[in-house]
């Protein structure tokens, strides 16, 4: 194969068809930090802003399953 003649088809990656479990699964990544959001959102076949707004729910509906020490030092962000 030259470096003229680039088969298009290795370019563009297979869409990935959204289902429920891949969803949990990306959205259960994401919150342990295992997975990137471009690799979530790849994983479950959508766009970065679709995943941002799933992954936004999630968090909304879904409670924190660790706790915070309470002699935890508060650090100032601004």
């Amino acid at each position: 194969m030259s470096l003229l003649k680039i088969d298009t088809k290795n370019l563009v990656e297979p869409r990935v068809k959204t289902t429920p479990q891949n969803v949990a699964e990306a959205n259960d990544a994401l919150f342990r930090a295992k997975m990137t959001l471009p690799a979530a959102a790849n994983h479950c076949g959508m766009t970065h802003k679709e995943m941002k707004l799933t992954f936004w729910e999630y968090l909304k509906y879904n409670k924190p399953d660790y706790e915070v020490p309470e002699n935890t030092i508060e650090v100032s962000r601004g």
